[in-house]
């Protein structure tokens, strides 16, 4: 095991135990093998995350018989946790509640076969599960071996049949589990686990044609159906990120009203969940910071404005927070849809001044770049040949920002690539602000602005310039809204 991430968390649950309830819990696990060993054995939980991504919350040391004692008083958030030995190798999974008071007894040689429980029903019953999922694994990798030798089209579809059929049972098995013990931690894990199952045969719209789209429909509007999002103990688990990530970046329209759409409706389900609102947030605020889709920054702006600013990210402190306002100051302004922010720079060649907003021009690529930059001067020539091309053709203009790098080498690269149509400017005496308003920390930054100078396409590069522009063409074509 690698990467284990130390961190000692207080959980708090959402909901009040009784008073004469015991708090925290008591582990006692018996490794025989482990008489004399001065081995450690570590409590770790998952947080949203699977394997390698664990949080260790405590540790013991086994005695001379073998035994260790893991012992807390705190109020614990339950979730499944692992019991990890010094080796960071050896471990094993199992499911911990506040309250629980277990002992456990296993062999380091036969893990995790060799696990048995005193005091947890429950884990009794996991441990039932890990073995039909072993076993249900194994006969899976059987017919998938029997389909790789699969001789006949006649076999090939039996086989599929037999895989399809087995994979249910796994569904049964879950659901009867559910069914059988609603609401415990295992249940509601097995349901978190839940996919959609799209009814068969055709749909159809109300005016009598094939819905095409109802897959998709009904797989999105049910995908989350079986999460508990009032069971802040899902978070001790490691689906939560996995769901997030393919409900959002597979599932959602790749636009960033409907991520902020989406963003909010689980804000809403969460809230009142310490652990999954905390989650949830932090996961939308990274992830729209970081993708690469053209204008998801504006969802990432919306987060950090309606929730991190409002004071909703309880476990950030002011300086956490003020980073992210900082962070925003720079992106709000050169959101897709805002009038491009005003810049006045120097053109080489003759020391007039030239503001952007002056540049007459059907579109304008606006272009920061650096001559002793590799992947620039690689960036430039493709876009001027672009430009040469196609682009000058359809009204565009190339106001292209020399961001740093000495000017004779500057003067040596235009030359000796013959980009000589561009209105080519740099910023000698540093008034323009541009890197604050077009937020360039790094080069190259491409920017397309339409001839109102709105920014409709940002962070592109000479493969995306013209499919963007086509786009808006088609768009005012269709609606005649430019």
């Amino acid at each position: 095991m690698k990467r284990i991430a130390l961190l000692i968390l207080l959980l708090l649950v959402a909901w009040a135990p009784a008073t004469h309830a015991r708090k925290g819990y008591r582990i006692q696990v018996k490794f025989a093998e482990l008489k004399d060993s001065d081995t450690m054995v570590y409590l770790a939980h998952y947080y949203g995350k699977p394997l390698p991504t664990i949080y260790k919350t405590d540790s013991a040391r086994f005695d001379k018989k073998g035994v260790a004692i893991l012992e807390s008083k705190e109020e614990t958030l339950g979730g499944i946790y692992m019991l990890l030995l010094s080796d960071k190798q050896t471990y094993f999974e199992f499911l911990l509640n506040d309250g629980d008071e277990m002992s456990i007894t296993a062999s380091t040689q036969n893990l995790p076969e060799s696990v048995k429980f005193k005091g947890s029903p429950e884990n009794e019953r996991f441990q039932a599960y890990v073995k039909f999922l072993r076993d249900f694994g194994a006969k899976q990798q059987t017919m998938q071996q029997s389909l790789e030798h699969a001789k006949t089209s006649a076999d090939t579809s039996k086989i599929r049949d037999e895989i399809s059929a087995h994979g249910k049972s796994l569904i049964a098995y879950r659901k009867d589990y559910a069914k059988q013990y609603p609401g415990t931690l295992l249940a509601n894990i097995f349901r978190a686990l839940e996919v959609p199952q799209i009814p068969e045969g055709d749909h159809y719209l109300p005016d009598g044609k094939v819905d095409s789209s109802f897959a998709y429909k009904y797989y999105k509007s049910h995908y989350w159906d079986g999460f508990d999002f009032t069971d802040d103990r899902l978070i001790h688990t490691p689906i939560y990120d996995g769901k997030l990530d393919e409900y959002f970046n597979k599932i959602v329209v790749p636009m960033p009203d409907s991520f902020i759409r989406e963003g909010d409706s689980l804000l809403a389900k969460t809230r009142g969940r310490k652990e999954l609102f905390k989650y949830t947030l932090w996961w939308l605020a990274r992830n729209t910071e970081s993708s690469k889709i053209m204008g998801m920054d504006q969802a990432f702006v919306y987060f950090v404005e309606q929730y991190i600013l409002r004071g909703d990210a309880y476990w950030l402190d002011h300086d956490g927070v003020e980073r992210y306002r900082e962070r925003i100051s720079k992106i709000a302004p050169n959101i897709i849809g805002n009038l491009a922010p005003e810049i006045i720079m120097e053109k080489y060649g003759t020391g007039e001044k030239v503001a952007l907003s002056s540049v007459q021009a059907k579109y304008t690529l606006l272009f920061f770049w650096d001559p002793t930059c590799g992947h620039c001067t690689k960036e430039a020539p493709m876009i001027d040949s672009l430009y040469k091309a196609v682009l000058k053709d359809k009204g565009v203009k190339v106001y292209a920002v020399r961001t740093e790098g000495p000017v004779e080498k500057w003067q040596e690269f235009l030359k000796e690539k013959g980009i000589n149509d561009w209105i080519h400017v740099y910023d000698p005496e540093h008034r323009s602000d541009y890197r604050s308003k077009y937020d360039v920390y790094s080069t190259p930054v491409l920017y397309l602005l339409d001839e109102k100078k709105i920014i409709r396409g940002k962070r592109l590069d000479h493969t995306n310039i013209l499919s963007v522009i086509e786009m808006l063409e088609k768009k005012e074509k269709t609606t005649g809204i430019k």
